[in-house]
């Protein structure tokens, strides 16, 4: 039966839709034979970047980090823009440019600083098994960062340019909410029609399509010191006191998908013989949406108000980070083509989300579609188990490779507000 010509219309875009996909379900065997020639060096150049402490604040360690990869852009034809830290103590940042002769403005992110502290490196030099590598920042995040220098590579040396400009941030704290890079971040969005992070995916092969939103509470509890034997009666004990607010976490949740309140930090006290006349902690707490900051919060300010320890004061802060990413169609729409894509290889790709924060909800709540977790699957983050799958590896690069042509060839739609 003959249609009518909206009917025809629907009809050929469900058909070109099938035939794209169909295209995406098979390998793209230049691609693939890139991204596996390329592996030997990718991975010598993660074990060099591993054995470099970079933690956090550590700003010589992300430069020797930083000098790993630049040359490597510059080989590329990328301008290179060193961007001083916004708060004090934070290492630069890096961002390298490069232009093509599409339409598409891809903004790739990735972070160098790590949660360890100087000397860890040492204690715990890159090493590989065969099946997984271990070390400290080795898949949070610095097999990302190198992954997406090593895609650029791929598609300067394939020739692919069909994009308008691929914009690279390295920076150096977002293991912190990223303080050094708010404002840096906010106008390479502005340029941006799409954000690809290079966080590392959910185990076992998994991107990621939703994050929480993080913060962090500061309490301060000030009493009044004494000698603990001789008069323990004249002291203010402000560990006591904090103890008592801490009981504030025990109304929310601890683990889950949801809102989670834990205890991160904890501090009091100087001398075994002496009332602590300050006690001082942190309380790290993940939202799903935002309204839940404020919940947090307000609980946390009204228990200050009602202390157990005569005396004592409370004094409340609390330091934001990031957004949530809350799961959203703009996201959905890419991981779709990232899933299609991985199709042509064999692999099923996830979709799943965590409670680790990202800039890609910044991303998001500036209406540029994000899609999150496209570094090489890893687990034990943050801690001596931290490891890296080693069979993500050249998968995971094909599929930014394919992901970064495929936007070339049709931009996705923003939703700016």
């Amino acid at each position: 039966m003959r249609g009518s010509g909206r009917t025809r219309t629907m009809v050929g875009m469900l058909l070109a839709a099938g035939i794209a996909q169909a295209a995406m379900a098979r390998p793209d065997t230049r691609v693939l034979a890139a991204a596996t020639a390329a592996r030997a060096d990718q991975l010598a150049l993660l074990e060099r970047a591993v054995d470099i402490d970079s933690g956090t604040g550590d700003a010589a360690g992300a430069a020797k980090v930083q000098a790993l990869l630049v040359p490597r852009l510059r080989a590329l034809g990328a301008t290179i823009e060193t961007v001083a830290a916004e708060a004090a103590g934070l290492g630069d940042n890096v961002v390298a440019r490069i232009d093509g002769t599409g339409s598409a403005r891809i903004l790739i992110i990735a972070h160098v600083d790590t949660v360890f502290p100087a000397g860890t490196a040492a204690e715990r030099p890159y090493r590989s098994d065969g099946a997984r590598a271990y070390g400290p920042g080795v898949s949070d995040e610095k097999a990302g960062a190198i992954e997406a220098v090593v895609a650029l590579k791929l598609l300067h040396d394939l020739g692919a340019r069909n994009y308008k400009r691929i914009t690279l941030l390295i920076e150096t704290s977002e293991e912190q909410g990223s303080p050094g890079t708010r404002h840096l971040i906010d106008r390479l969005l502005h340029d941006a029609d799409v954000e690809l992070n290079m966080e590392p995916g959910d185990a076992p092969d998994a991107i990621t399509v939703w994050r929480k939103g993080s913060a962090t509470i500061h309490l301060t509890v000030h009493g009044r010191a004494a000698h603990a034997g001789v008069a323990p009666q004249d002291g203010r004990n402000a560990a006591v006191e904090l103890i008592h607010q801490l009981k504030t976490i025990d109304r929310f949740p601890q683990s889950g998908d949801g809102l989670t309140v834990n205890l991160t930090t904890l501090k009091a006290g100087d001398r075994v013989n002496v009332i602590p006349d300050l006690a001082s902690a942190d309380i790290n707490y993940r939202v799903r949406s935002a309204d839940q900051f404020a919940t947090v919060q307000s609980a946390f300010a009204a228990s200050a108000k009602q202390t157990l320890v005569p005396d004592t004061t409370v004094e409340v802060s609390t330091t934001p980070a990031f957004p949530p990413l809350p799961e959203n169609p703009a996201t959905q729409r890419l991981a779709g083509q990232a899933k299609a894509i991985y199709a042509g290889l064999g692999r099923e790709l996830g979709m799943a989300g965590n409670g680790g924060a990202s800039e890609s909800a910044l991303a998001a709540a500036a209406g540029v579609p994000a899609l999150d977790g496209l570094g090489p699957v890893g687990g034990g983050f943050h801690s001596a188990r931290e490891y890296l799958d080693l069979t993500t590896v050249t998968p995971r690069l094909y599929l930014l490779t394919k992901l970064i042509m495929a936007i070339g060839d049709a931009p996705p739609p923003a939703t700016r507000p």
